[in-house]
């Protein structure tokens, strides 16, 4: 009897063991693996809601990134009228960009979205945050003929509940003030471009493209949830990058005074000014380049390089050598006339940090031109 009794009690724990084992294969192959909830259909993109491509979770304001939605910055940025920026990327999955030159952006696959977020904090008389808009470029396609990049633009406008952003490529103006870092309240009307405003800045040969994303502006570290990396290094980690070259000459912070004034001042133009003065670009027709690549070379720069019109007969070169006062950069930048201001878009009021950047570099140039 007791022979019976312990055979059927090894039985069953021989099936038990049986069935635990199996159980944990099981588990072990069916191990949960996480998926974007992005929501992107190239047939019926641009969205009508922000909300709709799920690029956040949670409360939408708090631009809480979905998984694999990867926060990113820019060594130097385009002022907008000193609106704060965040800037996301997102790709399929199994896709990822490869690099294609220092300077060049890099070569997204189809289906990339590019969010950059447009806001205030310590707006008046609240002293809280107001997000004003969101801009996405998705690259749609590629040209089967002519192998080009087709990207498309999609504008959204928070409402002032800011609980949702609606597709609205009209253009508009949004009031606003806020309080600065050093308790100083500032105005702008600022402007939403409509989306053949968009066009004038993100173009090449009459196309859209991005601007901002180039290995010579992502290459330095960003401290991200899960600790600080390099940005290019972050993206070969998550998939969205092939590789990337070890030996890449990258912009600066503008605003890092550890680092030389002529790159910080280069490093600025080349965000704020050269996407219009290059080749196939809006403002293609004037002499000056001002990619940060090209602007090793002075007349790129326009040092002592006439202007093709006259706008004062003080102002008697692009850059004149020690003389910021007789600089038409200097002049146009200090400018909000929409028939003389530089950047033609992007900005209603004057950067003043960025003038004084401009004009400390003019005034330490010599010798003279002649």
């Amino acid at each position: 009897m007791q022979q019976k009794y312990l055979l059927r009690t090894f039985l069953f724990l021989s099936l038990l063991a049986f069935v635990f084992l199996l159980a944990c294969n099981s588990s072990e192959d069916t191990e949960y693996t996480p998926v974007s909830p992005v929501s992107m259909d190239l047939t019926r993109v641009p969205y009508p809601k922000l909300s709709d491509y799920k690029f956040f979770e949670g409360t939408l304001k708090n631009l809480n990134p979905s998984y694999k939605v990867i926060p990113y910055e820019l060594a130097s940025g385009l002022f907008t009228d000193y609106a704060l920026k965040k800037r996301f990327v997102w790709m399929p999955s199994g896709t990822k960009a490869t690099y294609d030159g220092d300077g060049k952006i890099l070569k997204f696959p189809v289906g990339t979205a590019l969010i950059k977020t447009f806001y205030y904090d310590n707006v008046q008389p609240s002293e809280t945050r107001q997000i004003i808009e969101t801009r996405i470029m998705i690259k749609k396609s590629v040209n089967p003929v002519t192998l080009q990049d087709e990207w498309t633009f999609a504008n959204y406008v928070w409402n002032d509940e800011q609980t949702e952003a609606y597709l609205d490529m009209n253009g508009s103006y949004s009031p606003i003030s806020w309080k600065n870092e050093n308790n100083v309240v500032k105005s702008s009307n600022y402007r939403i471009p409509s989306e053949t405003e968009c066009l004038m800045c993100h173009k090449s040969n009459e196309r859209p493209i991005p601007i901002g994303p180039k290995p010579q502006n992502l290459n330095f570290s960003y401290t991200y949830t899960d600790g600080t990396k390099n940005q290019l290094a972050k993206w070969v980690e998550e998939g969205y990058l092939e590789s990337y070259s070890d030996n890449i000459v990258s912009t600066v912070d503008w605003k890092d005074t550890s680092k030389p004034l002529e790159t910080r001042v280069r490093s600025y133009i080349d965000a704020n000014c050269a996407h219009c003065h290059s080749t196939n670009s809006h403002c293609d027709y004037r002499p000056m380049r001002f990619a940060f690549s090209e602007t090793t070379n002075p007349v790129n720069l326009g040092i002592c390089v006439a202007p093709q019109e006259n706008i004062d007969n003080s102002l008697t070169y692009i850059i004149t050598k020690g003389n910021s006062q007789r600089s038409v950069m200097h002049f146009r930048m200090s400018s909000v006339n929409e028939a003389t201001r530089m950047p033609l878009l992007g900005r209603t009021i004057v950067h003043e940090e960025g003038v004084q950047l401009i004009q400390d570099w003019i005034d330490s140039l010599d010798p003279a031109c002649n």
